[in-house]
């Protein structure tokens, strides 16, 4: 959603940007990011409190690009809306986040995916319910004159979708088609 569009909703709404005049300050519950977003269709004050900033210090900073599960709220101070940031991702891990699978086109020539898995590996993180996998299964996707089939890889084929691992799946895709699929609709 874009900020412009945002509805006066108790719900959280996702949206992207660009963070800029991020500063910290020491509120009453503790530590609280200050900072503006804005994704050209306008710009909004967020906050994000010291949980927030403590999971995600590597994102929240000033030029980085974030998508955000934030809940709008009125700013009492300005008198207009402020977000209040709940979760926070950078673009190839709100890939995983959201992302269904990678489709790529074949006819006639496989991409070299082993090569492909081992440099660009799913990422593997420890958390309290065991091991997580962030990445993105692979489809291939074969047109013949009178059939369409696609091939969904194992477990074994998950990568992590940085833009460079997209641009080597795009280079060996026929005709550079690999996409991101976010809903299998």
């Amino acid at each position: 959603r874009e900020i412009g569009d945002l509805i006066d909703s108790r719900e959280p709404q996702l949206l992207a940007g660009i963070i800029s005049d991020f500063r910290v300050i020491n509120g009453q519950r503790g530590k609280l990011a200050l900072f503006k977003l804005d994704d050209k269709s306008g710009t909004l004050e967020a906050t994000a409190d010291e949980n927030v900033i403590n999971a995600h210090r590597h994102l929240l900073k000033d030029d980085e690009l974030v998508i955000v599960m934030a809940k709008l709220q009125p700013d009492r101070f300005s008198g207009g809306f402020r977000l209040s940031i709940q979760q926070a991702w950078d673009l190839a891990t709100a890939r995983c986040r959201f992302g269904k699978f990678l489709r790529v086109a074949v006819n006639g020539k496989v991409p070299d995916v082993q090569k492909l898995v081992r440099e660009f590996p799913a990422k593997r993180e420890q958390s309290e319910q065991g091991e997580l996998v962030r990445g993105l299964t692979v489809r291939l996707a074969v047109k013949r004159e009178k059939a369409i089939a696609e091939l969904q890889l194992g477990e074994d084929a998950k990568f992590f979708p940085s833009d460079a691992a997209l641009a080597s799946w795009m280079a060996q895709a026929e005709a550079g088609q690999a996409q991101i699929v976010y809903d299998a609709g």
